[in-house]
Protein backbone atom coordinates (compact mmCIF):
# COMPACT_ATOMS: atom_id res chain seq x y z
CA UNK A 1 0.00 0.00 0.00
CA UNK A 2 2.97 2.26 0.90
CA UNK A 3 4.36 1.74 -2.65
CA UNK A 4 1.34 2.79 -4.40
CA UNK A 5 0.74 6.00 -2.68
CA UNK A 6 4.81 7.00 -3.10
CA UNK A 7 3.58 6.28 -6.77
CA UNK A 8 1.34 7.94 -6.64
CA UNK A 9 3.34 10.98 -5.29
CA UNK A 10 0.71 11.66 -2.18
CA UNK A 11 1.44 11.84 1.74
CA UNK A 12 -0.34 9.58 4.13
CA UNK A 13 -2.75 12.44 5.32
CA UNK A 14 -3.53 13.60 1.22
CA UNK A 15 -5.08 9.93 1.26
CA UNK A 16 -6.49 9.44 4.24
CA UNK A 17 -8.46 12.85 3.16
CA UNK A 18 -9.51 11.21 0.25
CA UNK A 19 -10.92 7.99 2.02
CA UNK A 20 -12.09 9.85 4.64
CA UNK A 21 -9.79 7.78 7.67
CA UNK A 22 -7.37 8.98 10.43
CA UNK A 23 -3.88 9.17 8.87
CA UNK A 24 -2.74 7.73 11.86
CA UNK A 25 -4.90 4.54 10.70
CA UNK A 26 -3.05 4.79 6.98
CA UNK A 27 0.11 4.64 8.78
CA UNK A 28 -1.20 1.93 10.86
CA UNK A 29 -2.29 -0.16 7.56
CA UNK A 30 1.18 0.53 6.20
CA UNK A 31 3.47 -0.36 8.56
CA UNK A 32 0.82 -3.39 9.64
CA UNK A 33 0.45 -2.89 13.03
CA UNK A 34 -3.52 -2.57 11.89
CA UNK A 35 -5.18 -5.11 9.61
CA UNK A 36 -7.74 -3.24 7.69
CA UNK A 37 -10.91 -5.32 6.54
CA UNK A 38 -11.64 -6.23 3.09
CA UNK A 39 -13.20 -2.95 2.60
CA UNK A 40 -10.99 -0.53 4.17
CA UNK A 41 -8.14 -2.16 1.76
CA UNK A 42 -10.72 -1.50 -1.42
CA UNK A 43 -11.37 1.96 -0.35
CA UNK A 44 -7.55 2.98 0.05
CA UNK A 45 -6.75 1.15 -3.15
CA UNK A 46 -9.83 2.73 -5.40
CA UNK A 47 -8.26 6.68 -3.86
CA UNK A 48 -5.08 4.90 -5.72
CA UNK A 49 -6.29 4.30 -8.54
CA UNK A 50 -4.96 1.00 -8.27
CA UNK A 51 -5.58 -1.62 -11.24
CA UNK A 52 -8.05 -4.59 -10.18
CA UNK A 53 -5.20 -7.21 -10.89
CA UNK A 54 -3.40 -5.19 -7.86
CA UNK A 55 -6.17 -4.96 -6.09
CA UNK A 56 -6.47 -8.55 -5.79
CA UNK A 57 -2.84 -8.71 -4.69
CA UNK A 58 -3.43 -6.36 -1.86
CA UNK A 59 -6.56 -8.04 -0.63
CA UNK A 60 -4.54 -11.03 -0.67
CA UNK A 61 -1.80 -9.82 1.50
CA UNK A 62 -4.08 -8.53 3.92
CA UNK A 63 -5.41 -11.99 4.06
CA UNK A 64 -8.34 -11.49 2.67
CA UNK A 65 -10.05 -13.88 -0.95
CA UNK A 66 -9.55 -11.94 -4.56
CA UNK A 67 -12.91 -10.19 -5.13
CA UNK A 68 -12.24 -9.47 -9.12
CA UNK A 69 -12.37 -12.30 -11.71
CA UNK A 70 -10.34 -12.77 -15.09
CA UNK A 71 -12.51 -13.95 -17.58
CA UNK A 72 -11.49 -14.57 -21.25
CA UNK A 73 -13.40 -11.67 -23.29
CA UNK A 74 -13.75 -14.66 -25.61
CA UNK A 75 -15.99 -16.74 -22.64
CA UNK A 76 -20.06 -16.78 -21.88
CA UNK A 77 -19.61 -14.80 -19.56
CA UNK A 78 -18.47 -11.79 -20.88
CA UNK A 79 -20.78 -12.21 -24.02
CA UNK A 80 -22.43 -8.80 -23.27
CA UNK A 81 -18.94 -7.10 -22.98
CA UNK A 82 -17.29 -8.43 -26.11
CA UNK A 83 -21.16 -7.82 -28.09
CA UNK A 84 -20.75 -4.39 -26.94
CA UNK A 85 -17.08 -4.10 -27.96
CA UNK A 86 -18.20 -5.68 -31.42
CA UNK A 87 -20.69 -3.20 -32.31
CA UNK A 88 -18.18 -0.09 -31.30
CA UNK A 89 -15.24 -1.79 -33.36
CA UNK A 90 -18.30 -2.48 -36.46
CA UNK A 91 -19.41 1.24 -35.98
CA UNK A 92 -16.01 2.57 -36.79
CA UNK A 93 -15.69 1.23 -40.03
CA UNK A 94 -14.32 1.97 -43.09
CA UNK A 95 -11.95 3.18 -40.53
CA UNK A 96 -9.60 1.12 -38.56
CA UNK A 97 -9.73 -0.02 -34.84
CA UNK A 98 -8.05 -1.98 -32.47
CA UNK A 99 -8.64 -3.91 -29.17
CA UNK A 100 -5.73 -3.93 -26.94
CA UNK A 101 -4.79 -5.39 -23.31
CA UNK A 102 -2.33 -3.85 -20.89
CA UNK A 103 0.68 -5.36 -22.67
CA UNK A 104 -0.35 -3.78 -25.92
CA UNK A 105 -1.37 -7.41 -27.71
CA UNK A 106 -4.35 -7.17 -30.45
CA UNK A 107 -7.17 -8.92 -28.81
CA UNK A 108 -9.98 -8.01 -31.64
CA UNK A 109 -9.97 -5.97 -34.45
CA UNK A 110 -12.26 -4.89 -36.98
CA UNK A 111 -12.00 -6.01 -40.68
CA UNK A 112 -10.37 -1.96 -41.60
CA UNK A 113 -7.28 -3.06 -40.32
CA UNK A 114 -7.04 -6.10 -43.13
CA UNK A 115 -5.49 -3.74 -45.90
CA UNK A 116 -2.54 -2.60 -42.96
CA UNK A 117 -1.66 -6.07 -42.10
CA UNK A 118 -1.48 -7.84 -45.50
CA UNK A 119 2.52 -6.89 -46.11
CA UNK A 120 3.54 -6.97 -43.05
CA UNK A 121 5.66 -10.30 -41.94
CA UNK A 122 3.70 -13.15 -40.78
CA UNK A 123 5.84 -14.08 -38.10
CA UNK A 124 4.30 -10.78 -36.37
CA UNK A 125 0.80 -11.95 -37.08
CA UNK A 126 1.75 -14.85 -34.83
CA UNK A 127 -0.18 -14.73 -31.29
CA UNK A 128 0.23 -12.99 -29.89
CA UNK A 129 0.64 -9.97 -31.98
CA UNK A 130 1.68 -6.75 -30.83
CA UNK A 131 1.20 -3.45 -31.52
CA UNK A 132 3.77 -1.68 -30.81
CA UNK A 133 6.01 -4.14 -32.16
CA UNK A 134 3.85 -4.04 -35.05
CA UNK A 135 4.61 -0.60 -35.65
CA UNK A 136 8.13 -0.24 -34.96
CA UNK A 137 9.71 -3.41 -36.70
CA UNK A 138 10.73 -2.60 -39.98
CA UNK A 139 8.97 -6.54 -41.16
CA UNK A 140 5.59 -4.34 -39.91
CA UNK A 141 4.62 -1.04 -40.09
CA UNK A 142 8.05 0.60 -39.60
CA UNK A 143 8.79 0.39 -43.05
CA UNK A 144 5.86 2.27 -44.51
CA UNK A 145 5.62 4.80 -41.76
CA UNK A 146 6.92 8.22 -42.92
CA UNK A 147 7.17 9.70 -39.57
CA UNK A 148 8.39 6.80 -37.63
CA UNK A 149 10.63 8.93 -35.21
CA UNK A 150 7.53 10.60 -33.94
CA UNK A 151 5.59 7.18 -33.74
CA UNK A 152 7.92 6.12 -31.73
CA UNK A 153 8.22 8.88 -29.40
CA UNK A 154 4.17 8.17 -28.85
CA UNK A 155 5.19 4.86 -28.25
CA UNK A 156 7.50 5.45 -25.82
CA UNK A 157 5.48 7.92 -23.90
CA UNK A 158 2.61 6.20 -23.68
CA UNK A 159 4.25 3.29 -22.48
CA UNK A 160 5.86 5.08 -20.05
CA UNK A 161 3.02 6.53 -18.34
CA UNK A 162 1.71 3.20 -18.44
CA UNK A 163 4.24 1.68 -16.12
CA UNK A 164 4.22 4.70 -14.01
CA UNK A 165 0.85 3.65 -13.53
CA UNK A 166 1.01 0.45 -12.66
CA UNK A 167 4.55 -1.43 -12.92
CA UNK A 168 4.40 -4.44 -15.50
CA UNK A 169 7.17 -7.09 -16.29
CA UNK A 170 6.06 -7.73 -19.41
CA UNK A 171 5.50 -4.28 -20.53
CA UNK A 172 8.81 -3.33 -19.17
CA UNK A 173 10.68 -5.81 -21.07
CA UNK A 174 8.82 -4.44 -23.85
CA UNK A 175 9.70 -0.49 -23.37
CA UNK A 176 13.28 -2.06 -23.26
CA UNK A 177 13.50 -3.82 -26.31
CA UNK A 178 11.99 -1.43 -28.27
CA UNK A 179 12.33 1.85 -26.55
CA UNK A 180 15.07 2.32 -24.35
CA UNK A 181 16.13 5.62 -24.47
CA UNK A 182 20.13 5.89 -26.55
CA UNK A 183 18.04 5.53 -29.70
CA UNK A 184 19.89 7.88 -32.14
CA UNK A 185 17.23 8.07 -34.42
CA UNK A 186 14.62 9.33 -31.89
CA UNK A 187 17.14 10.72 -29.08
CA UNK A 188 16.23 14.54 -30.06
CA UNK A 189 12.86 14.21 -30.71
CA UNK A 190 10.10 15.23 -28.14
CA UNK A 191 6.07 15.04 -28.72
CA UNK A 192 4.55 17.74 -27.06
CA UNK A 193 1.16 15.64 -27.68
CA UNK A 194 0.45 12.12 -28.97
CA UNK A 195 -3.26 12.97 -28.84
CA UNK A 196 -3.07 14.82 -32.29
CA UNK A 197 -0.44 13.62 -33.64
CA UNK A 198 -0.91 11.57 -37.20
CA UNK A 199 0.91 8.63 -38.09
CA UNK A 200 2.07 8.98 -41.82
CA UNK A 201 1.17 5.65 -43.44
CA UNK A 202 2.55 4.96 -47.55
CA UNK A 203 -0.10 3.22 -48.97
CA UNK A 204 -0.10 1.93 -52.23
CA UNK A 205 2.17 5.09 -53.86
CA UNK A 206 -0.48 7.09 -51.68
CA UNK A 207 0.66 8.87 -48.19
CA UNK A 208 -2.13 8.59 -45.55
CA UNK A 209 -2.50 11.32 -42.02
CA UNK A 210 -4.16 8.88 -39.00
CA UNK A 211 -4.45 9.90 -35.59
CA UNK A 212 -6.48 7.97 -32.99
CA UNK A 213 -8.39 8.00 -29.43
CA UNK A 214 -8.53 5.84 -26.73
CA UNK A 215 -11.57 4.09 -24.81
CA UNK A 216 -11.75 2.10 -22.20
CA UNK A 217 -15.08 0.83 -19.75
CA UNK A 218 -15.66 3.08 -17.09
CA UNK A 219 -16.28 1.29 -14.04
CA UNK A 220 -15.14 -2.10 -15.17
CA UNK A 221 -15.42 -5.10 -12.20
CA UNK A 222 -13.52 -7.69 -14.14
CA UNK A 223 -9.60 -7.73 -14.55
CA UNK A 224 -9.97 -8.29 -17.93
CA UNK A 225 -12.28 -5.35 -18.62
CA UNK A 226 -10.30 -3.27 -16.50
CA UNK A 227 -7.10 -3.76 -19.06
CA UNK A 228 -8.58 -3.61 -22.30
CA UNK A 229 -8.80 -0.36 -24.28
CA UNK A 230 -10.26 0.48 -27.95
CA UNK A 231 -7.90 2.35 -30.06
CA UNK A 232 -9.54 3.80 -33.02
CA UNK A 233 -8.14 5.45 -35.93
CA UNK A 234 -9.85 8.36 -37.63
CA UNK A 235 -8.33 10.17 -40.92
CA UNK A 236 -6.62 13.51 -40.90
CA UNK A 237 -7.27 14.50 -44.04
CA UNK A 238 -9.57 14.78 -46.65
CA UNK A 239 -7.47 12.55 -49.18
CA UNK A 240 -6.99 10.22 -46.47
CA UNK A 241 -10.34 9.95 -45.42
CA UNK A 242 -11.47 9.21 -49.35
CA UNK A 243 -9.06 6.69 -49.54
CA UNK A 244 -10.89 5.11 -46.76
CA UNK A 245 -14.66 5.66 -48.42
CA UNK A 246 -13.27 4.11 -52.15
CA UNK A 247 -14.40 0.69 -52.81
CA UNK A 248 -10.78 -0.95 -53.23
CA UNK A 249 -9.44 0.20 -49.55
CA UNK A 250 -11.05 -2.61 -47.82
CA UNK A 251 -12.80 -5.56 -48.64
CA UNK A 252 -16.23 -5.61 -50.21
CA UNK A 253 -17.63 -7.50 -47.40
CA UNK A 254 -16.34 -5.39 -44.54
CA UNK A 255 -19.02 -3.31 -43.51
CA UNK A 256 -21.56 -6.56 -43.28
CA UNK A 257 -18.42 -8.75 -41.24
CA UNK A 258 -18.36 -8.75 -37.28
CA UNK A 259 -15.32 -7.63 -35.74
CA UNK A 260 -12.95 -11.12 -34.62
CA UNK A 261 -11.01 -11.89 -31.56
CA UNK A 262 -7.54 -12.48 -32.36
CA UNK A 263 -6.08 -15.23 -29.38
CA UNK A 264 -2.99 -14.15 -27.79
CA UNK A 265 -2.01 -17.14 -26.71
Amino acid sequence: MRQWRQRRRLSQLDLALAADVSARHVSLVETGKSRPSAEMVLRLAAQLDVPLRERNRLLLAAGFAPRYEERPLDGDALGAARDAVARVLRAHEPYPAVVIDRRWNVVMTNRSVDPFFADVDPELLRPPVNMVRLGLDPRGFASRLVNLADVRAVFRARLSRSLAAAPDPGLTALYEELLAPGDEETADVSVESDVVLPMVFRMGGRELRLFSTITTFGTPMDITLDEVAIESYYPADEETASWFSAPASAPASALASAPRIRPNE
